[in-house]
């Protein structure tokens, strides 16, 4: 489950341990602050989002991102308000394939509450009270001409009249503004080069821009909480062959999951690195979505989000992190950044999504045909899903790739998992002649090898 958030957590629990959980929550974001500066997000929300309220929190949150160095444009929708425009007017309302047909008069409501929500939305970016989470924000919004449209014709022989498509989007515009620190919104309107107004679907708006502007993530806020297995299991991660798989075989799921899903794909299809789907019914959902090991919804993404791989010096911090507790009790023999970083070419780490959540050393003795072990730890948010034995596995091939015989293991805490997983204890005796050498009986650390 994603980490409680200090706000939600603090009901609960005494001072001492909030501030406890406060740090280490703190600390835990600290890699994905790094990695989310500079880098553009695109978050698309339906006029729901604005006219339930909820959108007073979400500028918060919008706030925080912002100040961290994010680089933001907001696609919102207006269905709610267009159609309490058209119910006020007595006048027809009509879909086709979850496409309004917008005549003149829908039209006339289609730019009324488009301007209406992104006057909210401007508002409410706006605030500066002192005392709330907004104190000083000093936020600029930037929006205008930025979609270029065209008419999506006919459909089913429905002629859709000035519902339209993104024909293309002026990214040369946005980053301007996107350089100036501006959060960039776009309604969803687009104009033609023959000044014609064209009402789009959000999720259109949405996945172009992040499209066209090779976003770092896409987030869709959406009424369902993520994508659900037919059993009720909440899916964290999707691949792209996954979600494609599933959409060919899953006709159970949300309607706003069928709208969003395939707009995932796509603009994963087309560069986008993540893109996210998340409730927007959750205070905070966007910051545990983006900020926590497992997050909130679901993640759609090319390739796997964790991979194994040789360690480059880039990775010694990360490294670090996950020895240090271990070496502060005794665990494990403790290394200083300078020996790691001389040592790095003999590690291997896992990587979730540019986070290292586990690694292990391999330090060959090829005269005697064996190798040492060492370092295998893995992050204790994820220490139930196998990846302990992914990454023995991993090391064992690379082992026998070397033409190495015969791998051993020193430890003092987990002598039973090695033996779970077919090593045998064995004397000091049988360690290689240099290791031997080397061995502190202080320790008294068991030695365990296996054949490979």
């Amino acid at each position: 489950m994603p980490a409680k958030s200090p706000a939600v957590s603090a009901a609960f629990i005494r001072p001492e341990t909030f501030l406890d959980v406060f740090v280490q929550w703190f600390r835990s974001a600290t890699p994905y602050i790094h990695a989310f500066r500079g880098k553009t997000f695109v978050i698309a929300f339906g006029g729901e989002v604005v006219s339930d309220g909820q959108f007073i929190s979400l500028a918060h949150d919008l706030n925080l991102l912002n100040s961290l160095g994010v680089r933001l444009v907001l696609v919102h929708g207006a269905r709610p308000q267009v159609e309490e425009e058209l119910t006020e007017r007595g006048a027809k309302i009509q879909y086709v394939n979850n496409l309004r047909v917008t005549d003149p008069q829908a039209l006339t409501c289609v730019k009324e509450a488009a301007g209406l929500v992104r006057v909210e939305i401007e508002a409410l970016l706006s605030m500066g009270l002192a005392n709330s989470p907004m104190a000083g924000a000093d936020i600029r919004v930037a929006s205008g001409n930025f979609v270029t449209a065209k008419p999506m014709g006919v459909v089913h022989g429905v002629d859709l009249q000035h519902t339209g498509e993104v024909r293309k989007i002026d990214v040369a515009g946005i980053n301007r503004r996107l350089e100036q620190n501006d959060i960039v919104v776009l309604p969803p309107i687009g104009y033609s080069p023959t000044g014609e107004i064209f009402n789009l679907t959000l999720e259109d708006v949405a996945t172009s821009a992040a499209v066209a502007l090779d976003a770092e993530k896409l987030v869709f806020l959406m009424d369902a909480d993520g994508v659900r297995t037919k059993k009720g299991e909440l899916l964290r991660e999707l691949t792209l062959k996954e979600a494609e798989k599933l959409l060919k075989t899953d006709k159970s799921q949300p309607e706003d999951v069928s709208i969003y899903l395939p707009c995932a794909v796509r603009a994963c299809e087309n560069g986008v690195t993540r893109t996210h789907l998340v409730s927007r019914h959750t205070d905070g959902a966007l910051l545990m979505e983006l900020f926590t090991h497992d997050g909130i919804g679901t993640m759609v993404s090319e390739a796997p989000v964790e991979t194994l791989r040789r360690a480059s010096i880039d990775d010694v911090g990360g490294i670090l992190r996950l020895l240090e507790p271990l070496e502060a009790d005794g665990t494990l023999v403790r290394r200083s950044r300078e020996l790691l970083e001389m040592e790095i070419d003999r590690f291997f780490v896992l990587d979730h999504d540019g986070i290292i959540i586990g690694c292990a050393a391999l330090y060959p003795f090829p005269e005697e045909g064996a190798a040492e072990l060492a370092c295998l730890v893995v992050h204790p948010s994820y220490r139930d899903g196998g990846r302990g034995e992914t990454l023995l596995e991993y090391i064992e091939d690379i082992a026998k790739e070397a033409g190495i015989q015969r791998l051993f293991v020193l430890t003092t805490r987990t002598a039973h998992w090695f033996l779970e997983r077919g090593f045998t204890e064995m004397g000091v005796d049988a360690l290689p002649t240099k290791k031997r050498e080397l061995y502190n009986y202080q320790r008294r650390s068991k030695v365990f090898a296996k054949p490979l």
